[in-house]
């Protein structure tokens, strides 16, 4: 095979066999168009790339918010290990539910189907779009503020509903450049976010260093559940991703193997975690503020630092949305309704209008984020542990991909064993819902294994 065949993209509607060759998929994938459920063959992110592209897409802040709402319950040290615990646990999770996706080239909807069906991925796709849509909503408000400021700091206007429409708009456009648009972009603004990360991070220190040493160094705070809950939190914010990480790892370069992923992962997601929760906590504890824009103004002591911290503020949460609030969505209705890639982008853009994020920004968002964040990892974990266990102990790791493809074939209709075990599941996770999450994988796991062995009606999917 050719340079050239190698690095070509597949032609609407064929597939990679397993010595790179393109076969002929049912016509029902053509419907879609290239940029799409097809396997992807010819990958566009090197390791570095990759990093970058996680690093600018886990500048959360939501992230931040959940910090802030530490305050009182964990001390600085408590707060540094739950936030690495949860980062190193989500590096993980990325490497163990993306090999599908990484080796196949194929996208969460796509993987999901052996164990769902065609027609049940519709609940994972539900699970996975609501919670970015919701995120892609707050953080553009809060995107916006920061850019009003900026302008009522420079010029004395301020409009913050024209920025939220401006800035939503801004987005949409860049979102449906698709993953080379999403590749560069990422790549470019990771080296400024990161700076302006350090840049807050010390500036915060040495501003209200007495204030942290008293409430959060010689504070006493908790090993026991709070800490174990806030652990479940800051894996929990980034677990959407884990569900869709196929989406991503499709795009990622053959030869990187498994231990250098969960590398990339764990470098990318932990200083991101660490400088926002951290800096949330700090000056939260410090100053009392909750508000994400006030908080990141007070880290800075003059205009121009404060004009450029609050654009790095607006810059990371485009980056953040494009690749971890736009993709998965639109990967969802391109399934479900056979949508082209830049329509779908377009319609997550315009439903995050609906998601009212001006009532998450309030004085008590720190602590409605956290509910959330519990509520939907209790149907994110089940469905990750569906997910692990069909790959890993069910098909050990092959997939007949003509199945995969094939809307008539033996994963047609909805497998009745992946939605009892996602219910037993969630069930257990709202039971436990302090760690729901982590309530809801052993059931979930253990049940789908044992219906996949013993329901008949679910065995047609084990074939």
């Amino acid at each position: 095979m050719t340079k050239s065949e190698l690095t070509a993209p597949l032609g609407v509607g064929e597939l990679p066999d397993l010595a790179g060759r393109a076969s002929s998929a049912p016509a029902v994938e053509k419907k879609v168009g290239q940029e799409t459920l097809a396997p992807q063959e010819a990958r566009i992110m090197d390791p570095w790339s990759y990093l970058f592209a996680w690093l600018g897409g886990c500048v959360s802040i939501g992230t931040f918010s959940l910090g802030s709402g530490l305050v009182g319950t964990l001390n600085l040290l408590q707060s540094f290990v739950a936030m690495t615990i949860g980062s190193i646990g989500i590096g993980i999770a990325l490497m163990i539910n993306g090999r599908a996706g990484h080796k196949y080239g194929i996208p969460f909807m796509v993987q999901a189907r052996s164990s769902f069906g065609f027609a049940g991925t519709r609940l994972p796709a539900i699970v996975r779009s609501v919670p970015a849509i919701v995120w892609y909503g707050f953080q553009s408000w809060i995107g916006a503020g920061a850019l009003n400021l900026v302008c009522e700091t420079l010029f004395g206007y301020s409009n913050l509903w024209a920025f939220f429409i401006g800035f939503q708009f801004l987005q949409i456009g860049l979102s449906v450049l698709g993953f080379h648009g999403i590749k560069w972009l990422e790549n470019i603004g990771a080296v400024f976010i990161i700076g302006s990360l350090i840049y807050m991070f010390v500036s915060v220190i040495n501003r209200y260093g007495a204030e942290i040493s008293t409430n959060l160094i010689q504070s006493e705070g908790s090993w026991g559940a709070p800490f174990w809950g806030s652990t479940m939190l800051f894996l929990g914010v980034y677990s959407t991703m884990m569900l869709n990480v196929s989406d991503y790892s499709r795009e990622l370069q053959h030869q990187v193997g498994t231990k250098r992923q969960v590398a990339i992962y764990v470098l990318s997601i932990l200083p991101a975690t660490l400088f926002m929760g951290l800096i949330g906590l700090m000056v939260s504890s410090a100053t009392g503020e909750l508000d994400p824009i006030k908080v990141f103004a007070s880290a800075v002591d003059n205009k121009v630092l404060l004009v450029v911290t609050l654009l790095f503020l607006a810059f990371a949460q485009v980056t953040t949305n494009i690749l971890n609030n736009v993709v998965p969505p639109a990967y969802a209705m391109m399934d479900v309704f056979r949508l082209p890639f830049k329509a779908a982008a377009v319609i997550v853009g315009l439903l995050a209008f609906a998601t009212f994020p001006w009532l998450l920004v309030r004085d008590d968002s720190a602590e409605g984020l956290s509910l959330f964040i519990r509520a939907y990892s209790a149907f994110l974990g089940p469905i990750f542990a569906i997910l692990v266990v069909d790959y890993y102990v069910i098909r050990r790791q092959t997939l007949d991909l003509e199945k995969l493809y094939d809307p008539n074939g033996s994963y047609r209709g909805v497998n009745p064993a992946a939605l009892i075990a996602t219910l037993l599941g969630m069930v257990t996770a709202l039971t436990f819902s302090n760690i729901s999450f982590y309530a809801s994988l052993l059931p979930a796991g253990l049940g789908y294994f044992l219906l996949m062995k013993y329901m008949p009606a679910a065995r047609r999917f084990g074939a």
